[in-house]
């Protein structure tokens, strides 16, 4: 059995400001028992030729390299705008402002 008290349990929720119920105390400290245990029995199997890990699988970058490519001219881009001044897309206000 673990060493988590229900004193221990209610001193923790106290200085995480944490309102527990008697019944609350006495169900958590059971299951930190059992998390403490379940760590404990980890620890007896893992050994120093197994490395610690995050992920089973070994992760690496997916994204693509950042290459420049080709791009739009100002005027290509503004040739379909319904409106423009020429060197930006001109668009009506739309925050209750008057047309």
């Amino acid at each position: 059995m673990s060493d988590i008290t229900t004193e221990m349990v209610a001193h923790l929720a106290n200085l995480a400001r944490i309102g527990l119920t008697p019944e609350e105390i006495e169900k958590l400290t059971g299951e930190l028992g059992v998390i403490l245990e379940s760590i404990a029995k980890v620890q007896k199997v893992a050994t120093a030729d197994v490395p610690a890990t995050s992920h089973p699988i070994p992760l690496s970058n997916v994204y693509r390299a950042d290459v420049p490519g080709v791009t739009l001219t100002t005027e290509q881009a503004l040739a379909g705008a319904p409106e423009h001044d020429g060197s930006r897309f001109q668009v009506s206000a739309i925050l209750g402002e008057e047309q």
